[in-house]
């Protein structure tokens, strides 16, 4: 199974991913995957630069490039979490993979400000102003093959919103896993 994350910046993903590494999942983030073409380009690792990297691929390579390229990472037979998924043609081409299931997540702007604040990962931005800047570049773009993070959430098959404290959070998580399974099973038949 590959259960695919998309949603806001700093909305609870990584609650998510956490949540599936315990029970076995292996996990893949686009943002890995863009990185590393950045790092064969040479170019400087900025939120900004892998926001423009992504859209060149897309534009060169169609929409699914970037779902491509980790879908050829992936062993069948195997569960993974596939993260960072920011365009429509990302979401299409994973669903031609059995067992594909979308699951968008968001949460309260000024909340989310907060936590990525406090991660403090050196590709995110300083600023509210900074924060406004890449929060609504990802979420949509006029580029069809650009950020389109709000096309992606409607089109997940389930959507956990967080705006509560952890342990509710975690009760969300695990309802949509159970969720998951169930859909899975009646699949089978």
């Amino acid at each position: 199974m590959i259960i695919g994350l998309t949603g806001r910046i700093s909305s609870g993903k990584g609650f998510i991913k956490n949540f599936l590494e315990k029970i076995g999942f292996k996990y893949y983030t686009f943002s890995d995957v863009v990185r590393e073409e950045a790092a064969v380009r040479g170019i400087e690792i900025t939120r900004k630069n892998l926001q423009d990297l992504g859209n060149e691929v897309r534009n060169k390579e169609g929409p699914g490039a970037w779902a491509k390229r980790i879908i050829e990472k992936l062993e069948l037979g195997k569960n993974y979490i596939v993260d960072g998924i920011r365009n429509p043609g990302e979401v299409e081409e994973l669903r031609k993979i059995k067992n594909f299931f979308l699951i968008a997540v968001d949460a309260p702007q000024e909340e989310r400000y907060e936590r990525l604040r406090l991660r403090a990962k050196p590709s995110d931005p300083k600023t509210w102003e900074g924060f406004l800047e890449i929060d609504n570049r990802d979420f949509g773009e006029d580029d069809p093959k650009g950020q389109q993070v709000c096309k992606c959430m409607e089109m997940a098959d389930f959507f956990i919103f967080n705006n509560s404290n952890i342990e509710v959070l975690m009760e969300r998580i695990k309802d949509v896993y159970k969720q998951i399974l169930r859909k899975e099973e009646v699949d089978k038949i």
